[in-house]
């Protein structure tokens, strides 16, 4: 037997010390808090901009700030790791999102609210990729899917629920109290975290006095992630490209971003290896991800929006709606993880995707009077679409990889899915307003004197108002008030089942790109030759 076979099979052999269940749950609780945080303060932003004397527009660098750190850490997370060593890294992120989140709740004025949420959004980057690199290792690949189904709990309920929570402690406590709940959560993850994990034998970390660092690629890499994630984040509200400063922002993050494409390829000892995607495997897995969560996030916008603009919902009962969506992930996701031991992830994700783009197809089916049981099966149904497609993806993206490139893996795998989000919200936003504007132009030209049903519908209109008691000028202005309010929200409508197609289109796309993935055997194992 060779050293480097012997070497893999201590590897393979080894286990932690304690119940791998243990330090998934340990683990998970970091990272729901953390997840939790990027849509939790969404709601609160009129109060914080209320109670700290600043403009709306201004108040928005506070979930701004947040998402750059955090895309930037998130692909640097594997580097850093092998550094300072996993555990200390998880431990450092944890205690630094926790200091942070007590200092953002402390904040004075918004300055200092920015600064804080820039270095929680810094320690919450390393959370997720290095949970995904901690379960990779601390189970044996048969078993990860129902590890990845943990955290497949916290990554896509947290998002979900975190808009309730947010105005209701906001409605009830203060804006502050949205940060300080993080503490305690916080606390006891660091005290489970020294005593339950441990940094795996062949992880090897490298000493920083023997380390090369990759100033350029590292500034790069800050440069490009930043300025892309104020455009997507800023995008919509300045106009686009009609604004200088999205111009300028989107010229700096292509270029940053196609110059560390080029560098770390060719550099010895990158920040972030790219070459893990020669791997087509992992390649697609990233596709995916990315996909996953435009649809999660972009939805998770549209849904609560339309429901308290053209429903009458209020948050509370936007957010009671979207909850047995997030109870059926809670139910699944285990399920999911013990199919994997049984059948090959590809089929688990054909099987995601079409549900999740037919749910998003019946979604197209909405209309101005629909009734809350509607709109929360319509969650239901395409929270079991995504319940069957978070742990296979990521069960596949580690399949073929070396178990020492987890770590550098989990922070692209990470940051493909926060991108996606930050794309989708984006794209549906500005669909929503542009279709909108479309649909409006269309119906107007139907409301000219010379339509006999806008007559009839103006004299109908009227003589209710005069029955109410309206003199008969105040009752023609009436009605046409009435008819213009009934347009835009049908125009709205309209608009609203164009984004449920094209996000149920773009899921639909992606069924063919599972069968370019490698055959693998059930659990997650090597290919079957």
């Amino acid at each position: 037997m060779s050293a480097a076979t012997a070497t893999l099979d201590q590897s393979d052999a080894w286990r932690p010390a304690v119940n791998p269940w243990i330090i998934a749950l340990a683990v998970t609780l970091a990272t729901f808090m953390e997840v939790l945080d990027t849509s939790i303060a969404n709601v609160a932003l009129p109060h914080i901009a209320g109670s700290l004397s600043a403009g709306q527009d201004e108040s928005t660098w506070v979930l701004t700030s947040y998402l750059v750190s955090n895309a930037i850490v998130l692909p640097l997370s594997g580097w850093l790791s092998s550094i300072v060593g996993r555990k200390n890294f998880y431990m450092g992120c944890v205690a630094l999102f926790t200091i942070s989140s007590f200092m953002c709740g402390l904040a004075p004025n918004l300055a200092v609210l920015i600064l804080c949420r820039v270095l929680q959004g810094a320690g919450g980057g390393g959370l997720q990729p290095s949970e995904q690199a901690i379960l990779a290792d601390t189970f044996p690949p048969a078993k990860r899917g129902m590890a990845f189904a943990i955290y497949g709990v916290a990554v896509v309920t947290a998002p979900a629920i975190g808009p309730t929570l947010g105005g209701w402690i906001t409605d009830n406590f203060s804006w502050r109290w949205i940060f300080f709940i993080n503490i305690p959560v916080g606390i006891l993850s660091i005290l489970l975290t020294s005593r339950l994990i441990q940094d795996p034998p062949y992880f090897r970390r490298r000493k920083l006095a023997e380390t090369h660092i990759d100033f350029v690629g590292l500034g790069f890499v800050a440069l490009g992630l930043g300025t892309l994630q104020v455009v997507l984040d800023k995008g919509q509200r300045d106009d686009w490209f009609e604004s200088r400063f999205i111009v300028w922002m989107t010229i700096v993050a292509v270029s940053a971003l196609i110059f560390v494409i080029f560098w770390e390829w060719r550099n010895k000892d990158p920040i972030i290896d790219l070459h893990l995607f020669r791997d087509r495997t992992f390649g697609i897995s990233n596709l995916l991800m990315f996909m996953l969560g435009f649809a999660l996030l972009g939805s998770t916008l549209l849904l609560p929006l339309f429901m308290q603009t053209l429903l009458g919902y209020t948050a509370a009962q936007s957010g009671l709606a979207l909850m047995p969506g997030g109870f059926t992930i809670m139910l699944l996701l285990p399920l999911v993880g013990f199919l994997l031991s049984r059948y090959s992830p590809r089929w688990l994700l054909v099987f995601g995707l079409v549900v999740l783009s037919a749910s998003l197809f019946h979604m197209t089916n909405f209309n101005l009077q629909i009734d809350f049981r509607t709109t929360a099966m319509a969650r239901l149904i395409q929270a079991v679409g995504m319940a069957f497609l978070f742990v296979p993806i990521n069960t596949a993206a580690y399949a073929f990889l070396p178990r020492e490139k987890n770590n550098a893996a989990s922070g692209l795998m990470n940051l493909a899915r926060n991108m996606g989000g930050s794309v989708g919200i984006s794209v549906v936003t500005t669909m929503l307003d542009r279709r909108t504007q479309v649909h409006l132009t269309d119906l107007a030209q139907h409301l000219s004197a010379a339509n006999p049903a806008m007559l009839a519908m103006i004299r109908g209109a009227s003589e209710a108002m005069k029955s109410h008691g309206a003199s008969a000028a105040g009752a023609t202005q009436q009605a046409y008030a009435l008819i213009q309010s009934t347009v835009q929200r049908q125009a709205t409508m309209l608009a609203y089942i164009d984004c449920f197609w094209f996000l149920g289109v773009a899921i639909l796309l992606m069924i063919p790109a599972v069968f370019l993935m490698k055959k693998s055997k059930p659990g997650g194992g090597m290919a079957v030759h």
